[in-house]
């Protein structure tokens, strides 16, 4: 029998999990040219209904799970800041009246600081790392779609990042080499940095694409864990 993701306890689980462990498999697409990348980007994006001269992907993540697309899309739906797939100690999910349209994420959970509110008292507000307004979500596959696809497609603002983010599964392509049921893809279009003068900076380019590749990495894999452990255990009647 399958097993869950261990649940992480505080901050330095959080870095143990997402930051230091070295995920099972490597999820970070890469291509060998960049017209490979333009054009993976493009039909992706044709599919979100963004814009392909708008947005570019700088990074995107799939991996393979042994689960429905419709279960896995369910399981997506559940998002919140006890998903045990993402660092909610580091970086903690906070649904704004528990509508998953519209999420906070916040620096070290619940960790606040002092303000000075509009009366001249003294109040606290969340350190936030960014914000998440859905631009749309399809919940049920289009009419003629053959590979069931699901999508959360999200507008990004307010510090790390900014832009789009997506979480987007679909039924596997056999023509494409994938063998398990569905395929998850986490992708961001976004630069890392806050500040676009920054993205000629190599140093911060790097360091900052590489803690996001390794903490996503490990998102997806820790995701697909908990969704084939909680299908097969629904498939044994556990």
């Amino acid at each position: 029998l399958k097993k869950p993701p261990t649940k992480s306890k505080n901050i330095f689980s959080d870095i143990k999990y997402f930051f230091l462990n070295k995920p099972e498999i490597n999820t970070r697409i890469s291509f060998d040219t960049e017209e490979d990348k333009k054009m993976y980007t493009k039909l992706i994006l044709q599919r979100t209904g963004l814009g392909v001269d708008k947005y570019k992907m700088l990074n995107i993540h799939r991996i393979g799970i042994e689960a429905p697309p419709s279960y896995i899309f369910e399981e997506l739906l559940k998002w919140n800041g006890d998903s045990r797939w993402w660092p909610n100690h580091i970086a903690k999910v906070n649904l704004q009246d528990n509508r998953l349209e519209d999420i906070q994420i916040s620096l070290f959970g619940r960790f606040k600081v002092p303000v000075l509110l509009s009366n001249g008292k003294p109040g606290f507000r969340l350190l936030r790392l960014f914000n998440l307004s859905a631009r749309s979500f399809q919940r049920i596959p289009v009419p003629f779609d053959g590979d069931n696809a699901r999508y959360l497609l999200y507008d990004c603002s307010g510090g790390y990042p900014i832009g789009v983010f997506a979480m987007y599964v679909r039924s596997s392509i056999p023509e494409r080499g994938e063998t398990e049921m569905a395929q998850l893809f986490m992708m961001v279009g976004f630069n890392f940095y806050g500040k676009e003068s920054w993205s000629n900076w190599n140093l911060v380019n790097k360091t900052w694409e590489g803690i996001h590749n390794r903490v996503t990495n490990n998102v997806v894999n820790r995701f697909r864990q908990l969704c084939e452990w909680q299908f097969e255990t629904f498939q044994k009647g556990l």
